[in-house]
């Protein structure tokens, strides 16, 4: 089983697949006669005795406490500090940053809201539900364990920003495979579809997000396949509780006091690390963007005013007609711009009020890294966002006609 553990985790697997995909490391390619021949210089898991093996992940363990930066986690990088490397598959290059793009804050920031605002609330307000705690799960289970992410060479690795991380599980895997199947899951009861087509788009979208991950060089396959796992597991213990949680959710009296405590200290105590890692403040987002949203969703409640689809569930999947896809694609616009310019605004005030308390230099960007300043300003910022999402944006298309 260790053997098998260790095998998943070598960033040489990882390597390969990127291979597979037209996807080299400049420094191994070497060309002759008009054709490519690939050389590492690493040996493949075949290769490699058990000492070996032993001597990988301790070389692994003894990186993993210094990679603040990609360069110090052994990246191989080009004069400007981007990664060297050659691309011979396009469309899969192309496909899989799409698919990676499905677990940052962008797809989270626009898309999860435009089920809301298009199709149900009540699907949106289970997804977020979900999306907060197996993302929570994930992101501290990366800083207990500390497995570190594979290493470059032999791994391209296509993003940096989140380097200072650790591996184990992928997030993107846990997201991708409850937001997938969640969905799937509630719609059944609220709208009418093909469960079998629903199903192949669920197990299409949470593999092409997963694989993204490979590709993209930032986790091992037993990273993705643990954070696959986790999910389907965490999806598993709850599921029989979602229907007695939104309905606490959106009648409990305390439930607004319970989605902003309790969010807020989970933030404040989370795991410390010895380096700076983007973890802690992605973490506090996350419970921030859910905090807002439950609290909007129970505001609504109370007011009688929740936006769900009105007659006989489950109702019949909206025709795509011209119409009804410019009135999609307006409301999509004026709700992004809504969230976004909010982020904007909170975020600014938020960072000016706390520098000027703690008596920080508004040129001192570095500060907002320290925990004191980094998690209040994340959680108003993305408490504001949830808000808006769930009260104001479907108030304002009334107004508009949308």
């Amino acid at each position: 089983m260790l053997e098998l553990l260790v095998y998943l985790h070598d960033p040489e697997l990882v390597a390969r697949f990127q291979r597979r995909c037209g996807l080299f490391l400049i420094e191994a390619a070497h060309h002759s006669g008009g054709k490519t021949r690939v050389s590492t210089g690493t040996q493949t898991h075949a290769d490699k005795p058990r000492g070996q093996l032993k001597d990988r992940r301790d070389h692994q363990e003894k990186h993993s406490n210094c990679n603040v930066k990609y360069e110090e986690n052994g990246g191989a990088v080009g004069g400007h500090g981007r990664p060297q490397y050659e691309v011979r598959n396009w469309l899969l290059y192309f496909l899989f940053l799409l698919s990676a793009g499905l677990g940052h804050e962008f797809f989270y920031i626009t898309c999860l809201p435009c089920i809301h605002w298009n199709l149900d609330p009540f699907l949106c307000r289970r997804l977020i539900n979900i999306w907060a705690l197996v993302m929570y799960v994930g992101q501290v289970m990366k800083d207990v364990l500390k497995l570190p992410r594979p290493l470059s060479p032999p791994v391209v690795k296509l993003e940096t920003r989140v380097d200072a991380e650790y591996g184990l599980p992928s997030t993107h895997a846990m997201a991708a495979t409850s937001i997938s199947f969640t969905l799937l899951l509630s719609a059944t009861s609220r709208i009418q579809f093909q469960f079998e087509v629903g199903l192949l788009i669920a197990v299409v979208l949470s593999s092409l997000v997963c694989l993204s991950r490979l590709y993209t060089g930032m986790h091992s396959v037993l990273d993705v396949i643990c954070g696959a796992l986790i999910s389907a597991i965490l999806m598993l213990l709850t599921y029989p509780y979602w229907e007695t949680f939104d309905h606490f959710q959106l009648t409990s009296p305390i439930s607004p006091a319970v989605a902003l405590v309790l969010p807020l200290l989970l933030s404040y105590t989370y795991p410390e690390l010895g380096h700076y890692s983007t973890t802690r403040g992605d973490t506090t987002t996350i419970l921030g963007a859910g905090a807002g949203s439950s609290v909007g969703y129970w505001v609504n409640e109370q007011l009688g005013q929740t936006f769900e689809p009105r007659g006989v569930l489950p109702v019949p999947l909206p025709t795509l007609t011209a119409n009804a896809l410019a009135i999609g694609t307006a409301r999509s616009l004026v709700g992004a711009v809504a969230l976004v310019g909010t982020r904007q605004i909170v975020k600014t005030v938020s960072l000016w009020a706390l520098y000027f308390w703690y008596g920080v230099p508004q040129s001192d960007r570095n500060a907002r890294r320290r925990r004191e300043i980094e998690v209040p300003y994340k959680f108003v910022t993305y408490t504001c966002v949830g808000l808006v999402n769930s009260i104001l944006v479907n108030r304002v298309f009334i107004l508009l006609g949308l």
